[in-house]
Formats: C-alpha cells, sequence, structure tokens
C-alpha cells in the first residue's frame, strides 16, 4: 500500500526531494484550473436543476390561468343566465357584456398611467446622468 504524502528525503539527495519554485507555481496553477473546472460543473448543474423547477412552476400557473379563465367563463355564464330569469336573455347578455366592457375599459386606462408613468429616462437625462459619472470619477482620481 502506498500513501500519497510527501516523501522523506533520501540522507545525500535532499534537492531531488524538494519541488522548485517552478514545479511549485505548475502545482497550484493545475489545482487552481481544476477547482475552477469543478465550481462551473456544480454552478451548471445547479443552474440546470433550477431551470427544471422553474420550467415546472411555469407550467403549473399557465395550467392555474386557464383554469381560472374557465372559471371566470362560468361565472359571466352564470350571471347572464341569472339575469335571464328577470329580462329576456338577449338583453342580459347585452348588460352583462357592456358592464365587462366597462371593466376592461377601467383596467386599460389603470395600465396606460402606469405604462407611461414606468418610461425609461430620456436621452437628456441619461446624459446628465453620465456627465455625472464621469465628473464623479474625475473627482475620484485627483484625490
Amino acid at each position: 500500500m502506498s500513501t500519497a504524502g510527501p516523501q522523506e528525503p533520501l540522507a545525500g539527495d535532499q534537492s531531488a526531494a524538494r519541488p522548485t519554485v517552478g514545479e511549485l507555481v505548475a502545482r497550484i496553477s493545475d489545482q487552481f484550473s481544476r477547482i475552477l473546472r469543478g465550481e462551473l460543473e456544480l454552478i451548471q448543474i445547479k443552474a440546470a436543476e433550477k431551470a427544471k423547477k422553474v420550467g415546472a412552476g411555469a407550467a403549473m400557473f399557465a395550467v392555474a390561468a386557464l383554469l381560472g379563465f374557465f372559471a371566470l367563463a362560468v361565472f359571466i355564464t352564470a350571471a347572464v343566465l341569472g339575469l335571464a330569469e328577470a329580462l329576456p336573455a338577449w338583453l342580459s347578455a347585452l348588460i352583462i357584456g357592456v358592464v365587462l366592457l366597462i371593466i376592461a375599459g377601467i383596467f386599460a386606462l389603470v395600465g396606460k398611467k402606469l405604462l407611461e408613468s414606468g418610461e425609461a429616462p430620456s436621452a437628456e437625462e441619461a446624459k446628465a446622468n453620465l456627465k455625472a459619472d464621469i465628473d464623479a470619477v474625475k473627482k475620484g482620481l485627483r484625490s
């Protein structure tokens, strides 16, 4: 059975047992590259596992959204049929349709307002921010 530990130098051969600086640097470089490759492989494995989980979660969310859409359609149908007990069916469907269009319009206006408030900065603002950053770097270099 052999051991992987350091070998003891022979009595008259002190220089042959000690590695040179170049050999030590080569060993460190080799070990560092092996460690780096191992870490990269580990990152790839973890990313693949996470991507699988995210994909499965997104699929479940899509199924839930589709079922929610169908449930909403059933509730709308129930509202039309319920209103049809008091009014003609065509009128109850028309009333429910108008109510849904009003709700959709409100959501569209609120969404438009949110989109306009979240616009990207203008070119002038970007230039001003860039100039301020450059000035800060210059000031930091001077001190």
